[in-house]
């Protein structure tokens, strides 16, 4: 019908439908599965099968990979993460996304901003999203501890990887996944180069984590401590005029 608004997969009606399995953890999940029928069935031992089942289950839950509806708005800084904003304060960036690398291009500038810190429990769902459209132009493993990730000393010292993404128009956005007391493995999907829309896959944290956004200077956020976010819907921050007329200008 003309005129039918309709929903992110191009149907009239809104419906649930079960996320998918990311592929990252099927094999975890088919692994945990054989074990746990295994003991169910050969080994007839309930005590260890039915836990393990369980297991298997969590397994599968925990790399869901749902879609998401992603805010069509110039403005919008998205939210990379699903989880609990639980800080949003001033600090000096990462190093490594600051100043030009070499490569020619400029990150982030020297000086306070605002970083705001999600944290992901293990029931929350663990793809992480670009806040915006743009292109990849840095991405930087360090290796390091597996402390809390809910700790401020987690941004400094825990394994983490540094994304630095740079719009159209300039404007550039750091953000950081850091791994956390079980996460052992942080899964990039993208490269430096890459073109990815706002809200599109860039990688996975196993297991427990945290994710901090680093905001353009002079740029509020909008959410509080405490907020739940949904990764790739939740607006967290949003660029003002003169943020937008600076980036066009340059």
């Amino acid at each position: 019908m003309a005129g039918e608004i309709l929903d992110n997969q191009g149907r009239g009606e809104a419906g649930w439908q079960w996320p998918a399995i990311h592929p990252e953890g099927r094999k975890f999940g088919v692994i945990a599965g054989a074990i746990a029928l295994a003991f169910l069935l050969i080994l007839d031992w309930e005590i260890i099968g039915w836990p393990m089942l369980a297991l298997t289950g969590g397994i599968f839950a925990f790399f869901r990979d749902p879609e998401r509806v992603v805010p069509q708005d110039d403005r919008a800084i998205i939210s990379p993460a699903d989880g609990t904003v639980s800080q949003i304060i001033q600090v000096e960036p990462p190093k490594e996304l600051v100043g030009d690398d070499g490569s020619g291009h400029d990150g982030l500038s020297d000086g306070a901003i605002t970083r705001v810190s999600i944290f992901m429990s293990v029931f929350d769902v663990h793809i992480n999203r670009s806040p915006i459209a743009g292109t990849v132009k840095r991405l930087v493993y360090i290796p390091g501890k597996f402390m809390n990730a809910d700790l401020d000393k987690a941004s400094d010292e825990n394994e983490r990887q540094h994304i630095l993404v740079e719009r159209g128009d300039g404007i550039v956005i750091g953000f950081t996944q850091i791994a956390g007391l079980v996460a052992r493995r942080i899964v990039p999907f993208v490269k430096p180069g890459d073109m990815v829309a706002a809200g599109q896959r860039v990688g996975l944290i196993r297991f427990g984590s945290r994710v901090d956004v680093y905001l353009p200077a002079g740029t509020d956020p909008k959410v509080l401590i405490g907020q739940k976010v949904v990764a790739g819907e939740t607006v967290i921050a949003e660029l003002g005029q003169q943020k937008l007329i600076e980036g066009v200008a340059q």
